[in-house]
């Protein structure tokens, strides 16, 4: 089986890419991630998607391509020059709302058990916030995360919390993980049990 052949991701790719490399932003989520990401938001209709660090709306796009008409997703980055970019490219959607924030703060805010899914792409919900970014899920619900394999464009402190991140997500009681060294490295759990 060749795993490198990623089906079509959604149109609207290829004009966000364009203004990504024009401002020289390169944290884009890449389309293996995507391409999971959009299977992960179908799985779950009517779903209440969160999305920590919106950056360009590269995976915003993959989340609302797998997401059916009642899903709706949170879309939240503290940049608001490339947020405005998603919100330029995807801001007409329904099913997306994008909030300039900065996700310390949102995540400290919001009540536990609300989402379905929770992508972590920011150090918030990561690296900082851990716990309270996987409180925000229902039973059931699914926490992803990537940029764990050595990549390019980590900025700089990135490299050294890769392991204790991923030992830290290996423990968690009340969920299942799997780690996948696929795309830039991913890792995902599920909610199984109260937090």
């Amino acid at each position: 089986m060749e795993d490198s052949d990623v089906a079509a991701g959604p149109r609207v790719l290829e004009a966000i890419e364009r203004d990504a490399r024009a401002l020289g932003f390169i944290m884009s989520s890449e389309p293996k991630t995507g391409a999971l990401l959009r299977c992960l938001a179908a799985s779950k209709p009517g779903g209440r998607l969160l999305e920590i660090g919106t950056g360009m709306g590269c995976g915003t796009a993959w989340l609302l391509a797998g997401m059916d008409a009642e899903a709706r997703l949170i879309s939240i980055d503290v940049d608001d020059q490339v947020a405005g970019i998603a919100k330029r490219h995807l801001g007409c959607d329904p099913r997306v709302t994008f909030d300039v924030i900065d996700a310390e703060i949102f995540l400290e805010g919001s009540a536990p058990e609300q989402f379905d899914l929770v992508y972590a792409d920011a150090w918030p919900g990561k690296f900082t916030h851990l716990h309270q970014a996987l409180r925000l899920l229902k039973a059931g619900g699914i926490y992803i995360v990537d940029d764990l394999l050595p990549q390019a464009s980590w900025p700089e402190g990135h490299a050294p919390r890769v392991p204790t991140l991923i030992a830290e997500l290996a423990r968690q009681r009340g969920f299942v993980s799997v780690r996948m060294a696929w795309a830039s490295g991913l890792m995902m759990l599920v909610r199984t049990a109260g937090y």
